[in-house]
């Protein structure tokens, strides 16, 4: 482990900083639009890009994922 000295100014800078983006990221991330995986899917299938293989795998990982299990319940209709 490798010790560094800091100012106290350059010390409370730092705090003031890691305060503001542990601020900003919350509300960024509170802010996120949570689509159902059916809704993820279809805009993927509407691009015409993908294989009917891909897609397949695709909403099977999206149901199988940790942010399908937090936020299904909250899910409204997809948004267009």
């Amino acid at each position: 482990m490798v010790n560094i000295t800091l100012t106290k100014t350059e010390y409370q800078q730092l705090t003031r900083q890691a305060e503001a983006y542990r601020k900003f990221t919350s509300v960024l991330f509170q802010s996120l639009i949570q689509d159902p995986v059916l809704g993820v899917v279809k805009s993927f299938c509407e691009t015409n890009l993908y294989t009917k293989s891909f897609l397949k795998d695709l909403e099977s990982g999206l149901r199988k994922s940790s942010y399908a299990k937090k936020y299904a319940s909250k899910n409204s209709a997809y948004r267009s």
